[in-house]
């Protein structure tokens, strides 16, 4: 299946969550089977000649790439999620959102030193969250070499808070 093929099945949805926003819901093609299998194919087509140790994938869509993704590249998973839901010692950090604050936690002994870590979630917008999740990768002594998101809304600039030479890969993009 080739990507307009996989891009097609995202569904739009108008005024969701609220008016004026045109949702790009990916629930369309992880049902398909062969979509899901050929977007997760692409991705790890694109990032195999990088040598990552692990992928970290943000609450909670971002798990739904992560996994397949992390199995494809030989590489290990680790998660990253809101607080409290994680057993062992943590690493937090609060970031900005638009109307507010929110926290991400990691275990603090998820990543050895100098390991190489990709970044993964479904979607970029603004770029707080996934900036958060490098974040605190770097806190626990990860080496992020990359993000890796399904879809990139460049109107909204996410990628400007991805931390220079972190390569940055988007399945699709809209504008």
């Amino acid at each position: 299946m080739n990507a307009d093929e996989i891009k097609s099945k995202i569904r739009n949805i108008s005024n969701f969550p609220k008016p004026g926003i045109e949702f790009k819901d990916i629930t369309t093609l992880l049902k398909d089977k062969e979509a899901f299998k050929s977007a997760i194919d692409l991705m790890a087509k694109e990032l195999s000649q990088e040598k990552i140790d692990y992928v970290v994938a943000i609450e909670s869509r971002g798990y739904l790439l992560g996994a397949p993704l992390a199995y494809k590249l030989g590489a290990g998973l680790v998660l990253v999620r809101k607080p409290g839901k994680l057993p062992a010692a943590v690493e937090r950090i609060e970031y900005d959102l638009e109307y507010g604050t929110d926290v991400l936690e990691i275990h603090k002994d998820s990543i050895e030193e100098g390991k190489k870590v990709l970044v993964i979630d479904d979607l970029l917008a603004t770029g707080g969250t996934v900036k958060a999740a490098i974040d605190l990768v770097k806190k626990v002594g990860g080496d992020v070499i990359g993000a890796a998101f399904l879809i990139e809304l460049e109107a909204l600039g996410g990628k400007k808070k991805i931390p220079e030479g972190t390569k940055l890969y988007s399945l699709f993009k809209y504008e």
